[in-house]
Formats: C-alpha cells, structure tokens, sequence
C-alpha cells in the first residue's frame, strides 16, 4: 500500500525513524521488501534523479507497483530523493510519487525558499507531499556534490521561517552528517546540540536527516579482503537513530551501506567462485543478505514491529 510520508511521519513523530532506502533496481527492491516484511516495518522507497536515467524512468516505478503486488501487506511511501526543479515538476506530474524533495539547499536562503515555495504549491495541488534542504551537507550524492570547507549546518534560527514561508512538509536537517562513504574522520559526529534547537522552534514538525549509512567497518574490511580499495571509510553510529527519532527525525536516508552490501557479496562471490558466470547466483545471494541489512536498520530505526498498527491506522 502507497501511503505518503506524511501519513508515516504522524505514526512515527517522537517515537522512532522511517527508513528512507534508496533503490536502483529489482534486486535491491526484493531484498527491501522482504527485509521490511520480516521486521514488520513501514518504510520508504527513495528513487534518485540517477536511478530513474539508469535504464529509464518508468522501469523503477514498474517494479514498484509489482512489488505493491506481491507484497500487499506492506506500507511505504514512494519518495524522489534529491529532485530539481524539473525532475520534481515531472514526478509530481506522473501520478506516481507520494512524495518528493526538492533540493535547492545550495541557493541563497531567499531563493531556496522561492524554489521550494514553487513545487511545494505544484505538489499540494495533487495531494503530494514535499521535503526540502536547509544547510548544506558535506559529501558526493549523484549530481549533489559540497566540499566540506563549504558545507553548513542548518542555522535553527532560520529554520521555522524557511518552513512558514516555503511551505515544506518535512525538512532535512544539516547536523553533521555528509554524503558518500567518508563521512567523518576523527570525532566528529551528529550535532544533536543544533538538532534540539531546530525541534525547539519546529516542535511537532518532521526532520530528516540525509547521509545517515553507518558505513559498517565489517563490510569495508570485507570488501577489501576480496579486492577492493576503500580507505578511511567511516558513517553515522547507528545506534544515534533512536536518539535523532526523540529529538523530531522522522525520516532516516541510507543509500551508501545499501551499496557496500552489494559490492561485498559480489566481490566474495566471484573471488570464491572464478568460475561462474551467471548473474542470478550472486543475485540470489544479494537479496538475502539484503533484506537481513534491511530489518537490522529497521531495528536500529525503531520502526520494526510498528508495521500493523500503521496499516490499521492508513485502513
């Protein structure tokens, strides 16, 4: 069942975080169905602007509504992670999304606001629901890229007028995470000094917080034993989530561990086994190992076993 994020981020508000997971293609949508539905977990969808040019637009949507399908117990919200202005007028026109966020974080506060005003008019008229970007996160996302000398935390004092005048529906926050891979090195971590200050002048109103993988030092070191070359790699503490849910995140974005997942099983499997060629044995493998990662961040979120009194709630 498509639900919007708004409906999901009422349930959760205070109490634990919807996993945000990002999708590419069919393999990674069967492990995220099945990881969610053995943890009983409502969750959300993200398709970026890369993921709909990877084959074509429609194909991602096609497995989503397959997957709606055969999994008809399952609650989500199909979001657009990340959008301009024309992908998110595009969404917004196709029917399809419940939600989208429209990224003009690196505007000057009055024209990220002028922006985000503009598609959040466009998305309300269709029952559609918008996230928007205060501050600016260090790190590489798709066609997002900040170099952390130019990266800024979200300023709280800006962030009750951002939400009046611009009229979003959820806001993601720049705490002190970052995008891609390397997010921290040495102590930094998550600002929850700057979080409580923002929940102080937005009380009630839905957080998200972006570049949230924990980058798990298992699956890097994993990854290098079989071949790869990632170095200093290191992410958000995982067991930090239910302390942001406390504080107003409703929303948790993970994309980078998703793909580490992905790239260790293929690269073990394929240093173990030179011989094979088919792409339906790792693929197997994947979405098992997959929906386990799934219903682990589900644990860690909160949002596991809240499945059924959401569906009863959305009914």
């Amino acid at each position: 069942m498509i639900v919007t994020t708004k409906t999901l981020f009422s349930q959760a508000y205070g109490k634990y975080a919807i996993g945000a997971y990002n999708i590419n293609n069919l393999e990674q949508t069967m492990g995220l169905f099945r990881g969610c539905m053995d943890s009983k977990a409502p969750f959300i969808i993200q398709i970026s602007k890369g993921a709909r040019s990877y084959t074509h637009k429609k194909m991602l949507e096609g497995l989503m509504r397959l997957a709606d399908d055969i999994f008809p117990e399952a609650v989500f919200a199909v979001h657009l992670d990340h959008g301009d202005e024309k992908t998110c007028m595009e969404c917004i026109e196709s029917g399809f999304y419940s939600s989208v966020m429209i990224d003009a974080s690196h505007e000057e506060f009055d024209k990220n606001i002028e922006i985000t005003r503009k598609i959040a008019d466009a998305a309300h008229a269709r029952g559609i629901v918008v996230e928007a970007e205060l501050g600016k996160l260090g790190g590489v996302e798709e066609h997002v890229a900040v170099d952390e000398a130019n990266a800024l935390l979200t300023n709280p004092e800006e962030a009750s007028e951002f939400v009046e005048r611009s009229g979003c529906d959820s806001l993601a926050c720049a705490i002190g995470t970052s995008h891609g891979a390397y997010k921290f090195s040495g102590s930094q971590g998550l600002r929850f000094d700057v979080l409580e200050k923002i929940q102080v002048r937005l009380p009630g109103f839905p957080l998200v917080m972006h570049g949230s993988s924990s980058v798990p030092q298992e699956e890097v070191e994993r990854i290098n034993a079989a071949g790869g070359v990632l170095k200093g790699a290191k992410g958000v503490d995982e067991n930090q989530f239910l302390r942001a849910a406390q504080l107003g995140v409703t929303k948790v974005n993970i994309d980078t561990d998703g793909r580490l997942v992905w790239t260790r099983v293929h690269r073990e499997f394929f240093r173990d086994q030179p011989e094979k060629f088919d792409l339906r044995d790792p693929g197997k493998i994947f979405m098992a190992e997959y929906a386990k990662f799934i219903a682990h961040k589900n644990g860690k979120l909160g949002s596991a076993g809240h499945l059924d009194e959401v569906r009863q709630t959305v009914k």
